[in-house]
């Protein structure tokens, strides 16, 4: 019998099984999560099955965020809101509130999340804790709140998609620009419940923050969940988020006779930056087939891109300059570690004089709900996640993603520049972790 993949050995622990792609197994969730949009009717779903004197499975490993409609746009965002925080107080669960940041920033930020871990959280970008070794997937608010009851969750064991990148990455292309071009090669659908597993020297060289950049976008290709095998970076950066000594001994590498689905290859130099053309992720394109397109908002942030280090990107490109006239440009941290670090660097004076208008730490426009929505006839260049018509407004707006670097690098000019004609800079993982003590 061949070896296993990477998926196949963390259910396989988590199942207590000798799990194989296409098994169906019950298997023991380590993280459970859910935020202000899906904790609501999860927490339904909770009471429906454990009457009223119910108990969380594990109050300790249990997460509530208030990241998507924060600050409240509106009387049901806010009493969404409360019913999280009445939630967790009465069950004694973690809880973010408004400006804490995105739940998949935090999760990994403040260690609930490790590698081999199996977390379940109540929305699609759960995948982005592969990033780190863990294998992490979205889930009906229903399916939450009984797992939230019971600690437990069935699952199809997946094939898997491996995409294997080697060589070293031109200056200005960065994971994001890897991510884009695995979803336009095998399409939206093109790894439905599947886990998409990165690897190559490429993907080993990469640090944590985009690590995390492939996995968070799996989804966007019908991914059940996105794997990157852990490794002494992954425990370097653990250790300092968490400053507990980490050992990943061997369990959590695929094994090299492992069956999969298929497996792509790529030259890592002869990637260039990349752009998804509206209105759908797979639409990706080199930078060069749409430089010149005129733009009218920037928006860096989301769980995908809104990190220190990603906006640090940005920062570094319009350092002493200005954005284009008739530009605006929308910046969301996604945490508010993240919006700290901001202000203690200068990164935060940086982009204000350039022009940028810079949010509390959440989700943001990313859904269209507030905090810089689009209008008719609009064009956006984001480091989103996903631009579906109206994702971030008006359904006759337009919206095209790509990295931070491209983003920094069209705010110059006004229209979207390939990254590769100015100055950018990749930043290891220390960078986060040590800029303030």
């Amino acid at each position: 019998m061949s070896g296993k993949t990477l998926a196949e050995k963390l259910l396989s622990e988590k199942s207590g099984t000798d799990a194989r792609a296409g098994d169906y197994v019950e298997a023991d969730v380590d993280v459970a999560m859910a935020h202000d949009i899906t904790g609501p009717l999860a927490f339904q779903t909770f009471d429906e099955v454990t009457g009223d004197d119910g108990e969380l499975f594990a109050p300790d490993r249990t997460v509530f965020t208030i990241d998507h409609h924060a600050p409240a746009d509106g009387v049901q965002a806010a009493n969404n809101h409360n019913a999280v925080r009445e939630f967790a107080a009465e069950h004694g669960a973690h809880q973010f509130d408004v400006g804490d940041g995105i739940c998949h920033a935090v999760l990994v930020e403040e260690g609930f999340v490790g590698p081999g871990d199996l977390v379940i959280g109540a929305d699609s970008h759960s995948t982005t804790y592969g990033g780190i070794g863990a294998f992490g997937t979205g889930v009906g608010s229903t399916d939450l709140g009984t797992a939230l009851a019971t600690g437990e969750l069935w699952f199809r064991v997946p094939k898997t998609l491996r995409f294997e990148v080697d060589g070293d990455l031109q200056d200005g292309v960065y994971a994001k620009d890897l991510i884009l071009r695995f979803i336009g090669d095998v399409g939206f659908d093109g790894c439905t419940y599947m886990a998409a597993e990165y690897a190559g020297s490429a993907v080993e060289s990469l640090p944590i923050h985009e690590r995390l950049v492939l996995s968070n976008m799996a989804i966007e290709m019908g991914g059940k969940a996105g794997l990157v095998a852990p490794d002494e970076r992954t425990e370097s950066y653990l250790e300092r988020q968490t400053g507990n000594e980490i050992d990943l001994g061997d369990a959590f590498v695929s094994d090299d006779d492992a069956d999969y689905e298929a497996i792509h290859t790529y030259d890592a130099a002869a990637l260039a930056p990349q752009v998804s053309k509206p209105s759908n992720p797979e639409n990706a394109v080199d930078v060069t087939e749409v430089a010149g397109t005129e733009i009218d908002q920037l928006f860096v942030g989301t769980c995908t891109n809104g990190r220190y280090e990603d906006i640090k990107v940005v920062a570094d490109i319009l350092d002493g300059e200005t954005i284009a006239p008739n530009v605006r440009m929308v910046v969301v941290p996604a945490s508010k570690s993240v919006y700290q670090h901001m202000l203690g660097t200068g990164v935060f004076q940086t982009l204000t004089d350039a022009g940028a208008v810079i949010q509390s730490a959440g989700c943001g426009p990313c859904a269209g709900y507030h905090q810089g929505v689009l209008g008719d006839g609009d064009v956006c260049l984001a480091t989103a996640n996903r631009n579906f018509p109206g994702r971030e407004g008006s359904m006759e707006s337009s919206v095209y993603l790509s990295s931070p670097a491209t983003v920094g690098a069209s705010a110059l000019y006004g229209e979207i520049t390939d990254p590769r004609e100015v100055e950018t800079n990749r930043y290891d993982d220390t960078v986060f972790a040590e800029v303030l003590p």
